[in-house]
């Protein structure tokens, strides 16, 4: 008679799959819980404690551990030798193992869940069983995921293939890597303070305690293919979407369930690219900075234009005409839904992409005309760029920063995410946030204070060196990516003029100080009437001075901005 070891964390199907089994003369072989349910069922079972002749013990610490049941799961089929130690020993055969493991994920996610009962939620014999038939899978299938065992009946009733048993192989050692990534994700936010276990929590890091959290010096990272993609930044080039999977520990966890671009949905348009992606998520960040309706235009992950706007049509279509040439073939995204409004704005002019938290239906058919245009949704609301309020579907306040990563040659990079936290609330002259401060004998005046903090939002998220120019509700000019700032103002400059825009009375924002006087003249003569930059040059005095010399008033912030 074939046997089959149940011995499950969560019960969902396991009666059927035992009706199923028995059904096709199984002898069922479980423990504790699941041989309890099973036999309330009416199931004939089992029990381990009655095929080892050990009973459960040390709390059930000890109960599956036993050469009577590895060696039925670790004995090759196709070995002589095997078989004769099995039938020497007494060793009965097992021919299924459904297992799925204590809830250690579950009990993590608790952030007040003690120490001791974390690590009681460490599960031994559960991984030491589905990797002993994991390994023997030619003879052993190995079910984790409640969702096969349907597949598991129909294989049986006819001879179990190859490729079947190998793709249970697979799942069920990812399954257990899962399973060991969360438990060390977890101790990692763990630490032994004067003999006590003290859990860092993400407000811990967002306080500024245990800053270096999820640095540590090891590194574990699960992601799972998403699809393939059209291709990578050349058509050349092969590119995946993956998303990275959830590993455990409540703070990293949450950071980790699947949101933003990890758990879009695709409406409609051709196959995206990874430069689409990339653009997506360079426009979604920025859109991401305002509470207001806001729209955004972006091109090479740099953005052609910004707006603010009492609707989101108003906000698309002042961002769009903020450079309207570099705006074809554009990438948008905008911090609401897409209404009718907004759907023929957009539709008016050539855009490849678009992103938003969610398109009205009537919006959709309108968005339909454009049957190449990629039109996407995502909720971002869990994720660390994500402000409170409506921002793209938020609905809970800002989290702390995102660790990213970046592959060099050979190795990989990894940092917190850049956030404008300076810029999160209204700059006033009687409440401007710790850092900032007016260093020129002029100060803004309440409309320049706007254009400097809705400048400085921007800037962030243009690569460096930049110089912007904008007003309170949209951008002006944006040179981006120059080796200098002088040249990042020029380029600002030259396209203000191909637009026929006047920078007269604008503000203008650097991502990095002014090593020189002379960028803060060019910014001068380009009309701009005050500045905010972070300040900390060498020569500092030396761009103040020059500043009051053109009546300009500048804001130093003391946060630098780079973004590469």
């Amino acid at each position: 008679m074939p046997r089959a070891l149940l011995s499950v964390s969560d019960k969902t199907g396991i009666i059927d799959l035992g009706r199923g089994l028995a059904a096709r003369g199984f002898e069922l072989v479980s423990t504790g819980g699941t041989a309890r349910t099973l036999s309330d069922a009416g199931l004939a079972v089992t029990n381990v404690s009655d095929v080892t002749g050990f009973p459960e013990m040390m709390d059930g610490r000890v109960k599956t551990l036993h050469p009577l049941i590895h060696g039925g799961l670790l004995a090759r089929r196709d070995h002589p030798a095997d078989l004769d130690a099995a039938r020497t020993h007494g060793i009965g055969l097992i021919d299924v193992v459904v297992v799925n493991l204590y809830p250690f994920e579950e009990t993590a996610k608790k952030p007040g869940v003690p120490f001791d009962d974390l690590v009681e939620q460490i599960d031994i014999g559960g991984p030491s069983m589905v990797r002993a038939a994991a390994k023997n899978f030619r003879g052993v299938l190995v079910v984790v995921d409640p969702a096969d065992y349907a597949r598991l009946l129909t294989e049986l009733d006819a001879t179990p293939s190859l490729a079947f048993r190998y793709d249970l192989m697979r799942k069920a050692l990812a399954h257990t890597g899962a399973y060991d990534t969360a438990i060390s994700a977890t101790l990692a936010t763990i630490d032994l303070v004067g003999g006590r276990f003290e859990r860092r929590l993400r407000e811990d890091v967002s306080a500024g305690q245990g800053a270096g959290q999820r640095l540590d010096n090891r590194v574990e990272m699960a992601l799972e293919k998403i699809r393939d993609l059209r291709y990578g930044e050349n058509p050349d080039q092969k590119a995946a979407w993956y998303r990275p999977v959830a590993s455990g520990a409540a703070d990293v966890a949450q950071a980790f369930r699947p949101a933003g671009l990890g758990a879009a949905t695709i409406l409609q348009g051709k196959e995206l690219s990874y430069t689409n992606l990339l653009d997506l998520d360079a426009a979604a960040r920025i859109a991401l900075e305002f509470d207001e309706p806001a729209a955004v235009v972006i091109k090479h992950t740099n953005p052609c234009g910004a707006a603010t706007g009492d609707s989101p049509a108003d906000a698309y279509v002042r961002a769009r005409d903020a450079d309207s040439l570099a705006a074809f073939g554009g990438i948008v995204a905008l911090n609401r839904p897409i209404d009718v409004a907004t759907a023929q704005a957009i539709v008016s002019t050539f855009i490849e992409a678009v992103i938003a938290p969610s398109v009205d239906e009537a919006a959709r058919e309108i968005l339909a005309k454009k049957v190449n245009m990629r039109v996407v949704v995502a909720d971002f609301g869990n994720t660390s760029v994500a402000k409170a309020g409506h921002s793209m579907g938020v609905a809970q306040a800002v989290r702390p920063a995102d660790i990213e990563f970046r592959s060099i040659l050979g190795a990989m990079l990894a940092q917190e995410r850049d956030v404008v936290a300076e810029a999160r609330a209204p700059w006033t002259a009687a409440t401007l946030p710790d850092g900032l401060k007016v260093v020129t004998k002029r100060q803004p005046t309440a409309e320049e204070w706007d254009a400097l903090r809705f400048a400085w939002r921007l800037c962030a998220h243009v690569k460096s060196n930049t110089v912007i120019f904008t007003d309170a509700k949209r951008t002006l000019a944006v040179g981006a990516g120059q080796m200098s700032r002088v040249d990042a103002v020029n380029v600002a400059v030259m396209k203000a003029a191909a637009a026929k825009a006047s920078l007269a009375g604008s503000v203008a924002a650097s991502d990095a100080f002014f090593p020189f006087r002379d960028g803060l003249d060019a910014v001068a003569k380009a009309g701009a009437t005050a500045v905010v930059q972070p300040g900390g040059s060498v020569r500092d005095a030396e761009v103040i001075a020059a500043a009051d010399e053109h009546g300009i008033a500048m804001v130093f912030t003391g946060r630098r901005h780079f973004r590469h």
